[in-house]
């Protein structure tokens, strides 16, 4: 049985039982849908040329805005962001060991050793969640030959920092974007940093192609390798010149993206508008922390995270626990770090001791729902039921 928050305003308490319920349960990444009559319209397109998967139309359309509004020369779409990270991996030639945080989810990882590649775990920034480039700095060794950051939240890793670390070492750099469609750092958007960044259009993602991913890059040489690997090495009819994959997007799923995009500003500012509440409503809770976005950067707002420390009467856990009673589904991100994970803890079961900001922040975060299902009156209403599990108030009105 899970335990009940240890003080304060506890699930039997009467300011806890005043809140209602959600009838329905709110989730973390519930799928942003756009227009249903424009997407038949791009569906009755695909039909009507009988045309659904290699490079169609509705693909390469999806490509070229991507790419722009990316700011970069190419975008090579997916089937989805792993495979994009896969792709990516063996178009930079990285082997031996590559630099990675463990407070990520866990196909950071798995793209790497699924290829025989050391994943070399780097501690995060406490402050930020990205990689610490200090960190990154001590973990270099004779076998490193990259560093695959992650722009976590969609809050731009230290990309000026890393770049500079490896150029000192001859490395190549790669990002994990799957968070940050829409994002910029100092004013540039988010997939020219690096030698590529692969994006996730994964269903949870704000931006969806029901599952999908990109791989965005300004370098010819890496968009060329990547078209080829994600369509089995085909360069033109029968003319196979390297290994490669089945990675390509479909049809159905550009005809998804298509669609999303004319409606993401709108998705954007409902998230924004989201953060805002939250901003406003959690204010004052000892002991948690919102994480917030720079809003001099443009921002997709898409995670909404809170860090419940010792100043907190309550556990991180109890939290959890008591809002999913109530149908809020909050989740642990990324607990407990990639290497506490398999194979990972196996291969290497000491990690944590390089770890410390990882392992802290693994144990404190929460993350809430937001989004096109969520309004800023279940925003207060999760709210108050944090700010009752931690502090016991009973709520006005």
């Amino acid at each position: 049985m899970e335990s009940e928050p240890r003080t304060g305003g506890t699930p039997s308490s009467d300011a806890w039982l005043s809140i209602p319920a959600f009838e329905s349960p709110l989730h973390v990444g519930q799928p942003n849908i756009g227009d249903r009559a424009v997407f038949d319209s791009y569906v009755d397109q695909m039909f009507e040329r009988r045309w659904l998967s290699n490079d169609g139309p509705l693909v390469k359309e999806f490509e070229e805005r991507i790419a722009e509004r990316a700011g970069v020369k190419h975008c090579v779409a997916v089937s989805n962001g792993t495979a994009g990270l896969d792709i990516a991996i063996r178009a930079l030639g990285l082997s031996g060991e590559v630099i990675v945080p463990s407070y990520t989810f866990v196909a950071t990882a798995h793209a790497l050793h699924w290829q025989g590649i050391t994943p070399v775990f780097a501690d995060i920034d406490p402050r930020t969640h990205n990689l610490d480039p200090e960190s990154v700095r001590a973990a270099i060794t004779p076998r490193t030959t990259g560093i695959l950051a992650v722009h976590l939240w969609g809050r731009p890793a230290p990309v000026a920092e890393l770049q500079r670390i490896a150029d000192e070492h001859g490395l190549q750099l790669l990002f994990d974007a799957a968070h940050a469609f829409a994002v910029s750092a100092s004013g540039t958007p988010i997939g020219g940093f690096g030698r590529a960044e692969v994006f996730s259009f994964h269903a949870t993602k704000f931006f969806n192609t029901f599952e999908g991913g990109a791989i965005v890059t300004d370098d010819d040489e890496v968009a060329e390798q990547a078209r080829l690997m994600r369509n089995f090495g085909f360069a033109g009819a029968d003319n196979v010149i390297s290994a490669g994959s089945n990675a390509k997007m479909t049809e159905v799923a550009a005809a998804m993206g298509l669609t999303n995009l004319q409606s993401i500003d709108a998705v954007i500012d409902t998230n924004r508008r989201n953060y805002h509440a939250y901003q406003r409503f959690l204010a004052g809770i000892p002991g948690v922390r919102l994480t917030t976005f720079d809003e001099a950067e443009s921002n997709n707002f898409q995670y909404i995270t809170i860090e419940v420390d010792d100043a907190a009467s309550t556990s991180r856990d109890d939290i959890v626990a008591a809002l999913t009673s109530k149908n809020v589904l909050a989740r642990k991100y990324f607990w407990p770090g990639i290497h506490r994970m398999e194979p990972y803890r196996t291969i290497d079961p000491d990690a944590g001791a390089a770890l410390p900001s990882t392992e802290l922040v693994a144990g404190r975060l929460i993350v809430l729902p937001t989004g096109s299902a969520v309004d800023e009156s279940a925003v207060q209403r999760i709210a108050d039921m944090i700010r009752v599990l931690v502090v016991g108030d009973e709520l006005e009105g």
